[in-house]
């Protein structure tokens, strides 16, 4: 597989200086959490699969300030690896749609390939790590821990979802929704777990900040 060998290295470097959680260390763990969906549901095509999971964070909005010219890196990536047309458009529906905030107002349905992704990436986001990764996105961007005198946002949109909050809210906003949001029967069972771990988490949080 030399194409995922040069697609390695392609996003290692678009994503050597993040300091959001959004890491390649963050890459890796997606991408295995995808392979392993991939082998255990029939009819996905892993070399999507796989591909769109390593470049799912590279045009992504909220870390890159040009979609536009992130997004043409990556199809000339794709073209200079002699990915086909077919592949491309299938790996650039799946980075382009799977993301929480573009699925707030409006529910892209994704192919099989592109649930794997998705659920892989969100599984990321959910558990230990996720506790882990959300104060450390929130301390990149000086979000404060909690308040309490600050409820937790319903209802939101894009924009209103990009807006920062405390850490703690983005528990009730995001995280503790993610597991009823899943694609695939083996990422809901991950993912209850999670939630678990991470209710008793926000719990204890609470019980020590008073």
């Amino acid at each position: 597989m030399d194409e995922i060998a040069e697609i390695i290295n392609f996003v290692e470097e678009q994503l050597a200086d993040d300091q959001t959680g959004h890491d390649f260390s963050h890459i890796k763990r997606v991408v295995k959490i995808a392979e392993r969906l991939s082998d255990a549901i029939p009819g996905s095509n892993q070399m999507i699969v796989l591909v769109a999971a390593y470049l799912h964070d590279v045009i992504d909005d909220k870390l890159v300030e040009n979609t536009r010219t992130q997004k043409k890196l990556v199809i000339d990536k794709l073209t200079e690896l002699d990915f086909s047309s077919e592949y491309t458009n299938q790996i650039m529906n799946i980075i382009e749609h799977m993301s929480y905030n573009k699925n707030l107002v409006n529910h892209y349905q994704l192919d099989i390939n592109g649930q794997i992704v998705q659920d892989a990436d969100r599984l990321d986001a959910i558990g230990a790590i996720g506790i882990a990764r959300a104060f450390y996105f929130g301390g990149h961007f000086g979000d404060t821990m909690y308040d309490p005198n600050q409820l937790p946002r319903t209802n939101m949109d894009k924009t209103e979802y990009r807006k920062h909050t405390t850490v703690i809210n983005h528990f009730y906003e995001k995280l503790f929704k993610l597991p009823d949001l899943m694609n695939t029967k083996a990422a809901r069972k991950l993912a209850a777990q999670r939630k678990k771990y991470m209710e008793n988490f926000v719990n204890e949080f609470k019980d020590e900040w008073q």
